[in-house]
């Protein structure tokens, strides 16, 4: 893969990563990059390794195989809070906020090693994402799915990441929630915040991409920009699904 697809630092680069759970490996020799201010998405059908690609990435399993390098210092099989500390954010599709906690009390927690500069930070996100404003006394817990989805991402974003891993952000929610919340995707990159998602709609995910990666039982199948990647015969056929 070349590092010149866009004129943007690379803030995320795996190279040949292999990883599971035990026995055959979930994923085998993907790489993938991600570029500061662009969204690359992964997409793919079930069981591609989507899921299991972030969470190597992250530290939540395992390598046991090849590198990840965020801002070019490996940081392979590094614990997910050291992970946090090395400028990546990761927001799993569930158990990603405190319902019981406040939004505000959310957002300090996701800033908790900042020495200085949380309360100013909170005021920044909740520009970012003013529904949080309205609602910092709520309980997360009360919040809407797609609020709560905006929330999990802000609270990724109060230690200032280079790069924000994404896992199904949109699932569940009904299309209009959804096309709000890639509004809010496409705002944190313009930031200039690498964005890496897993999605499961293909057609939605490659839209708003800048570049997009196909998994095939694990592997590397395709990558190219996302709107060649949506019109490409083969991954219409196989992975999107021709519209009626």
């Amino acid at each position: 893969m070349s590092s010149a697809k866009f004129d943007a630092a690379v803030v995320l680069r795996v190279e040949g990563l292999t990883a599971g759970y035990g026995g055959s490996p979930i994923i085998e020799n993907v790489s993938i990059e991600v570029f500061a201010g662009k969204i690359t998405a992964i997409v793919g059908p079930n069981g591609a390794g989507k899921s299991t690609l972030l969470k190597a990435i992250v530290g939540v399993i395992k390598v046991s195989g090849g590198h990840v390098f965020v801002l070019d210092d490996e940081t392979t099989n590094f614990a997910p809070e050291k992970m946090v500390r090395r400028k990546l954010a990761y927001v799993p599709q569930v158990a990603n906020t405190f319902p019981d906690l406040t939004v505000r009390e959310n957002l300090e927690m996701g800033g908790y090693t900042r020495k200085d500069g949380t309360a100013e930070r909170i005021v920044e996100l909740c520009e970012l994402f003013p529904d949080l404003h309205a609602s910092l006394r709520r309980k997360a817990g009360a919040l809407s799915g797609g609020q709560r989805s905006m929330l999990a991402m802000a609270r990724g974003l109060m230690l200032d990441p280079a790069v924000m891993l994404l896992d199904e952000p949109s699932a569940g929610l009904s299309p209009l929630l959804q096309t709000a919340l890639w509004e809010q995707i496409e705002k944190v990159a313009a930031t200039g915040v690498g964005i890496c998602v897993v999605e499961q709609n293909t057609r939605r995910s490659l839209r708003h991409a800048d570049w997009g990666y196909v998994l095939v039982l694990g592997k590397n199948r395709l990558d190219g920009p996302a709107e060649v990647l949506l019109h490409d015969e083969e991954v219409i056929d196989l992975y999107v699904g021709r519209l009626s």
